[in-house]
């Protein structure tokens, strides 16, 4: 997916310029333009604040085109949307659900894969179950690693990072609410 022509269009339908996201963001009008022209690969936790300047979610960035759909019970592993990049895929369940009160993600972090150096931070909670591999997790300058069968549970409004610290892909189904991804 070419995340600098999907930002353009989006921020040109907002009918905002560079310059006015960027300062709405709180990041250099630089960024935005290295972004749109695909110069540089923005973390998930960079590319949520560029996004957050709009007001716009990373799951309706990344869905915003796809035409309404009836709501579905049932979705195929290749109908999910990645909503991260190739280090860190977040599949999205339930994307045809014009309204979701809970995001629900199976993610795979590749090895040395981080959100970025900026912590995350938003409204609501998040949980999940590493699957398989291990993932180090800072919640509020509290640092663990968790293995298969591990779980977390927290605020989401406590400053956040996760990062595979492992040498295999690591595994999480998660869930936040309300769906800020």
């Amino acid at each position: 997916m070419d995340v600098g022509a999907r930002l353009r269009v989006v921020r040109e339908r907002a009918g905002l310029s560079q310059r006015e996201l960027a300062k709405r963001a709180g990041v250099t009008n630089g960024t935005i333009s290295l972004i749109e022209q695909n110069r540089v690969s923005p973390s998930i936790s960079s590319l949520k604040k560029v996004l957050e300047g709009m007001p716009m979610t990373l799951a309706d960035f990344f869905t915003f085109d796809v035409e309404p759909q009836q709501p579905r019970v049932f979705y195929q592993a290749k109908e999910l949307p990645n909503l991260g990049n190739d280090q860190i895929k977040l599949l999205l369940v339930g994307t045809a659900h014009e309204r979701r009160d809970i995001a629900i993600l199976k993610e795979h972090y590749e090895p040395g894969a981080d959100t970025g150096p900026d912590m995350l931070m938003h409204e609501g909670q998040e949980g999940g179950v590493i699957i398989a591999g291990s993932i180090e997790l800072t919640v509020n300058n509290e640092t663990r690693v968790l293995g298969p069968g591990d779980s977390y549970y927290f605020d989401s409004k406590l400053p956040h990072r996760f990062r595979n610290t492992g040498k295999q892909v690591c595994e999480i189904v998660s869930a936040s609410s309300p769906p800020t991804f």
